[in-house]
């Protein structure tokens, strides 16, 4: 993983709660100072860094001792506004003291929504890295509630990555990486590789989640397995090891979990919409020669005579869901038409494609 230009070294790093948190609930000031001196060390190696930081709600909860009884929404909305002026600052003076400038992006699900909204939040932090300000990224805990929600800062590291053509997506938990039993049996091991187009290991991956975020390991595995097959590498180490980054950096035998990056070339668009399951105003039902043609190995666009029904109402340019003859999801698209158009076009050939194939993503 050693850069050779900015544009081969450009690395995000997930911290997540359970590693800025000591056991008490309070920020951990002094492991978030070591990965500050280890993220200053890399950019001295050349490398571009994107950090995504949780920690916003944890270091709230300490600062503050609400009037009477919160509703979880409430109570995150206030920790987290408070926290994360704390969280930044503590950031900010950090990176000060190595001569470096971080800047602070606070991003919705609604960023990613649209095109032009998802754009705008590349160009955002494309401008940053230019003039050599590290992004710090952190969901708007404050205004996201709900289906506003992401995930976790698991799911955004990885909206992300893609969105940034970054060569490395680290994801800092508190173990050591995906273990083939429980982690808290010895005789457990750490998965070192997973290859996605070959490892099938669904049935190792622990559900539990970690007292401090939302996340938890099945989420990891998800948004990696994920990431990686849109050619990003990804890693899933332990962030409370001293010098952890610069050893997964430098060091390939760092106990970690790595999910190999595939080799095939998946264009800007259709990452975000790869992305964009969850924003989706309808679905689109094919026949079987639609889906065997959608699926095969040739570059097609989906077209009306292939349409059985739709559901939902949508307009031109919205995401839709496409489902098969089973009933089963195959994949997403961006739709040219409206809910209304496509109703009047289904079954007819000679037509205009309802889903372009530079806008169609089959999972």
């Amino acid at each position: 993983m050693k850069a050779k230009n900015k544009d081969q070294g450009r690395i995000i790093i997930k911290v997540g709660s359970n590693v800025l948190s000591r056991k008490d609930g309070s920020l951990d000031i002094t492991r978030i100072s070591a990965l500050v001196d280890q993220i200053s060390e890399l950019r001295k190696q050349g490398y571009e860094i994107i950090l995504v930081s949780s920690g916003a709600v944890a270091a709230g909860k300490s600062m503050i001792k609400p009037k009477g009884k919160l509703d979880l929404v409430s109570a995150r909305q206030l920790y987290s506004a408070v926290g994360q002026v704390r969280l930044i600052n503590q950031y900010y003076t950090l990176f000060d003291n190595h001569d470096l400038t971080c800047g602070q992006v606070l991003a919705t699900k609604e960023n990613f929504a649209t095109r032009r909204h998802y754009l705008n939040q590349r160009n955002c932090m494309t401008v940053m890295l230019e003039n050599g300000i590290i992004p710090i990224v952190n969901e708007n805990d404050t205004i996201s509630v709900n289906e506003l929600m992401f995930t976790d800062n698991d799911e955004l590291s990885g909206l992300v990555a893609t969105m940034m053509n970054c060569k490395s997506l680290i994801i800092l938990s508190n173990i050591d990486g995906i273990y083939n039993g429980n982690p808290n049996d010895k005789k457990s091991q750490v998965i070192k590789e997973i290859d996605t187009t070959k490892d099938n290991i669904e049935e190792y991956i622990q559900t539990t989640k970690s007292s401090a975020g939302r996340g938890g390991m099945q989420t990891k595995y998800n948004i990696a397995r994920k990431i990686a097959e849109e050619g990003v590498e990804v890693v899933i180490a332990n962030g409370k090891k001293e010098n952890i980054l610069l050893d997964l950096v430098n060091n390939p035998d760092t106990i970690c979990t790595r999910f190999t990056a595939s080799t095939k070339s998946v264009s800007n668009v259709k990452k975000w919409i790869a992305h964009s399951e969850s924003f989706a105003k309808g679905e689109v039902h094919i026949n079987q020669g639609a889906r065997e043609a959608l699926t095969g190995k040739g570059a097609v666009s989906l077209l009306p005579v292939g349409i059985t029904h739709i559901e939902g109402a949508f307009e031109a340019d919205d995401i839709v869901k496409l489902i098969d003859n089973n009933g089963q999801q195959i994949g997403v698209g961006c739709t040219a038409f409206s809910s209304e158009e496509v109703e009047k076009l289904i079954g007819q050939s000679n037509v205009k494609p309802v889903i372009h194939y530079d806008y169609l993503f089959i999972d």
